[in-house]
């Protein structure tokens, strides 16, 4: 039986409405902890796929192919509740196959100040641009003065929205630094 005081949630209600429901439930720690599961690759219960999947959920409930979407709502979960256990899983998930969770555990990295400056380094030359972006925004936040240069390599990127990443975000480096 449902506990009458928890807060009821729908999934046409924000990602952040459904893990503060989440969270509320469960802790804080245990929402993020169910995040990294699904991030890793575990499956965490139809409910919580609704919570962080939302409406989009229903598709793979309803036999869709799940490919990296599981994975892509736990990383992006993360940037809503955090634990620090989830900081391994949101690192390895740096080299997922589907660029969509590279770029969002890139997002996470950058939000949570996780990870090296290598990690990022080899992420600039990913195939992907908003890999690359992603990346050039770790940077500012993980980076050390050589990602100076690296960044800077990043302002002749094929695609604008890299650029202006890049340059932004080597700015903010060396504001960084210089603290």
């Amino acid at each position: 039986m449902a506990d009458q005081n928890a807060p009821q949630t729908s999934t046409t209600d924000s990602l952040e409405a459904r893990l503060d429901a989440s969270a509320e439930r469960d802790g804080t720690a245990g929402t993020a902890r169910r995040a990294r599961a699904l991030l890793e690759g575990a499956y965490e219960g139809e409910e919580f796929l609704r919570v962080v999947g939302g409406p989009h959920a229903e598709g793979i409930l309803n036999g869709a192919p799940a490919l990296y979407w599981p994975e892509l709502w736990g990383a992006r979960a993360l940037l809503y509740v955090w634990d620090d256990s989830a900081a391994p899983a949101v690192v390895m998930g740096l080299t997922n196959q589907s660029w969509r969770v590279r770029e969002m555990c890139a997002k996470v990295c950058a939000l949570r100040a996780l990870g090296t400056p290598q990690h990022f380094a080899r992420l600039t030359t990913d195939e992907h641009a908003r890999v690359r972006a992603a990346a050039a925004r770790a940077l500012a936040e993980v980076g050390d003065a050589a990602s100076a240069d690296t960044l800077e390599g990043m302002l002749r990127d094929r695609d604008k929205e890299v650029r202006r990443a890049a340059q932004q975000s080597h700015r903010a480096l060396l504001s960084r630094l210089e603290e």
